[in-house]
């Protein structure tokens, strides 16, 4: 499963200081998620066209080694990374929330979108969250695909 950050991870809002550092607010349900997902043996990634220290050191907190950023053409990067690991882009999933996400979502065998992504997104997903990017989003599929995992087919999504 592969994340965008800016308005998956985060709520899209970039903040910068007076003296220029960039500044993210993550939610922490998301980041228990993540690692629950990952204990539960998913391979968990992230595909960002930003580049940020900060997000580096948040998903290295959570443990998360595939931390792609400054990624501007994601889906050749999400196709590295299904190859990197024999995985069908059918048994592989993606979650983005704005235009540059849309190619990976369309290779993904399930797109999912936050709750507040743009209409394309929202138009081109599988599966839409109820709750927003960097407000549960993630957690809310992270416990989706755990259920799925663990009742067979008959969870969402």
């Amino acid at each position: 499963m592969a994340f965008d950050v800016d308005g998956v991870l985060t709520d899209g809002r970039l903040w910068f200081g007076e003296d220029g550092r960039e500044l993210k607010v993550f939610h922490v349900h998301d980041g228990l998620g993540l690692k629950r997902l990952k204990a539960a043996g998913v391979e968990v990634a992230v595909i960002s066209a930003r580049s940020s220290p900060v997000v580096a050191m948040r998903l290295a907190e959570l443990g998360i080694v595939q931390v792609h950023q400054g990624q501007e053409d994601k889906a050749a990067c999400f196709r590295r990374l299904l190859a990197a690991c024999a995985c069908p882009p059918e048994a592989a999933g993606f979650m983005g929330d704005d235009l540059p996400d849309l190619p990976a979502l369309r290779l993904a065998g399930l797109a999912v979108a936050p709750a507040n992504a743009v209409a394309e997104v929202i138009a081109a997903a599988h599966w839409v969250t109820h709750r927003l990017g960097g407000d549960g989003a993630v957690r809310e599929l992270c416990e989706a695909i755990l259920a799925a995992r663990s009742e067979g087919a008959g969870a969402e999504p």
